[in-house]
C-alpha cells in the first residue's frame, strides 16, 4: 500500500514580501530549498501560522532570506507573517 506522508518541512519561515502582480508560486531562499530537499516547481502546502490560511502553491527559487508570496496567494499572507512549508510524497509500506 501506497502512503502520502510529508517529506519535507520549512518551519516558521517570516514571509518577507508578498507580490500579487505575478503569475503565482512562493519564491523561497536557494540555500532554504537545498536544505529542505524542495526542488524548482515541486507543489508545496503553506500554512500560516498568524491567521490560520492553508494553501497549496509551487516552489520557485530566489535570493538570500526570500519568502515571497507571489500571485493570488498574496491575499492569503502579509509580510511578517510566520508560515510553514510542506511537501509531501508517496512511500510504500515496507
Amino acid at each position: 500500500m501506497r502512503r502520502r506522508m510529508m517529506k519535507s518541512k520549512i518551519h516558521r519561515a517570516t514571509v518577507t514580501d508578498a507580490n500579487l502582480h505575478y503569475v503565482g508560486s512562493i519564491t523561497i531562499d536557494t540555500e532554504l530549498l537545498e536544505r529542505s530537499d524542495i526542488r524548482e516547481w515541486e507543489q508545496v502546502t503553506v500554512v500560516d501560522i498568524d491567521n490560520g490560511a492553508r494553501f497549496e502553491t509551487y516552489a520557485i527559487p530566489g535570493g538570500p532570506g526570500d519568502i515571497c508570496l507571489n500571485g493570488a496567494a498574496a491575499r492569503l499572507v502579509q509580510p511578517g507573517d510566520r508560515i510553514i512549508i510542506i511537501t509531501y510524497a508517496d512511500y510504500e509500506d515496507a
